[in-house]
């Protein structure tokens, strides 16, 4: 290729990456798309760290470490079938990924609160399956 051509591409290879979606104010459904998609990032990241803190904190009992294992793949199958059917009625359509998306959002930030109260089990809490620290 010669360079001047690659020179004149240039601003649209980098474009993209100056460009910050603004999802306050999305009105396409592309962008309204692409916002639940980083939404659903966020939760699962934040999901993903508590999930990290609660494995540690069960290292000295690996029965309780295989039964939250067990436990978290099940709540993951539930969450996405819970969405795929909640999502049914528009599947196929372009608004599909948004309906999706915030559904996954959803039920995962509220797992991610049922994480929050597990870290917060006090020493000797009899009904609390994490050890305090």
């Amino acid at each position: 290729m010669h360079p001047r051509v690659l020179l004149a591409l240039t601003p649209l290879i980098f474009s993209p990456l100056v460009h910050a979606v603004d999802c306050d104010n999305a009105t396409d459904q592309a962008t309204m798309n692409q916002c639940a998609s980083q939404q659903h990032a966020a939760a699962d990241k934040e999901l993903n760290a508590l999930y990290q803190q609660i494995t540690s904190r069960l290292k000295g009992n690996p029965d309780s470490k295989k039964l939250l294992v067990g436990a978290q793949r099940s709540w993951i199958a539930f969450r996405d079938a819970e969405c795929k059917f909640s999502a049914s009625g528009v599947e196929g359509g372009s608004v599909y990924p948004l309906i999706y998306g915030n559904c996954v959002t959803e039920l995962t930030k509220a797992r991610v609160e049922t994480f929050k109260t597990y870290l917060k089990c006090q020493e000797g809490d009899l009904g609390c399956p994490v050890p305090g620290v």
